[in-house]
């Protein structure tokens, strides 16, 4: 369906005029099917119908004309309500941070580093919160600074999920208990959900949910319930998961999990 006449290029917030018009349309900047098809939205085609069916926005303004260009390192791009990262020069991955290494790009110690884990990059890249030389998992990096502070910042409460081995047997009530929240040393903390995920004579396997980011925080709770950690692998970060990538290996995170990512984190 054509907009009606007298639309903009940047078209309209809807909400029967109330909101007014704003420009979205920069001339020097790229088409925005083009951009669209190459952040994985869909083939230029499928873009092309994306946009005329109202599902796209720019600036927070909704663009149903084919001919808009836009810059993709200053204007935001919405897709469904989901953010589209366009800018060719950010970077997301997920690493398998192994057990030993330090969550930092340089130690001084000479300890093993992430820095060690990415020499063979030239892009500069920057973890998003901390793993515990004795814990591995999943860790995320980038080059989004505004995406990486938000994910860490705790008003947003990004979920992390571990998998932890602990001493067994586990009483039916300790989920109970951490759900409902226990009195650390450094004020009070209850996971988001925890549960067994197996079991042998003295020793346990459990899973715990947190969007807390206190400092051994997983570790803390469990021993304060009796449960002294053993291991501790963390394996989601979000709706980012670990998966079967393998310790000291980088994936790149794909246009959904990016997505995903910045509406978890409010952007």
């Amino acid at each position: 369906m054509r907009p009606p006449k007298g639309r903009g290029r940047g078209g309209s917030t809807g909400g029967g005029g109330s909101s007014p018009k704003v420009d979205v349309h920069d001339p020097n900047g790229v088409r925005l099917q083009k951009l669209l098809a190459a952040a994985g939205v869909g083939s230029r085609r499928a873009c092309e119908i994306i946009i005329g069916q109202g599902r796209v926005e720019v600036d927070g303004q909704v663009v149903t004309e084919l001919g808009v260009r836009i810059d993709p390192a200053t204007q935001t791009v919405h897709v469904d309500g989901e953010r589209i990262q366009l800018d060719a020069d950010r970077r997301y991955f997920a690493l398998n941070k192994p057990l030993g290494v330090v969550s930092t790009m340089h130690d001084d110690l000479g300890r093993p580093s992430l820095g060690d884990l990415l020499e063979q990059r030239t892009d500069r890249l920057f973890h998003v919160g901390r793993l515990d030389a004795d814990t591995d998992g999943l860790l995320l990096l980038t080059n989004d600074g505004e995406l990486a502070n938000r994910l860490q910042h705790p008003s947003y409460g990004v979920a992390k999920t571990y998998v932890a081995t602990v001493p067994g047997p586990v009483n039916r009530d300790v989920g109970r208990i951490l759900r409902e929240g226990v009195q650390l040393e450094d004020g009070p903390v209850a996971v988001d959900s925890f549960r067994l995920v197996d079991s042998a004579p003295g020793r346990a396997i459990v899973e715990v949910v947190v969007h807390e980011g206190r400092k051994h925080i997983v570790r803390r709770l469990l021993e304060e319930v009796g449960h002294p950690v053993e291991t501790l692998t963390r394996v989601q970060v979000g709706p980012v998961v670990l998966g079967d990538l393998k310790p000291g290996k980088l994936r790149p995170l794909n246009s959904r999990e990016v997505a995903a990512l910045y509406k978890a984190a409010g952007l």
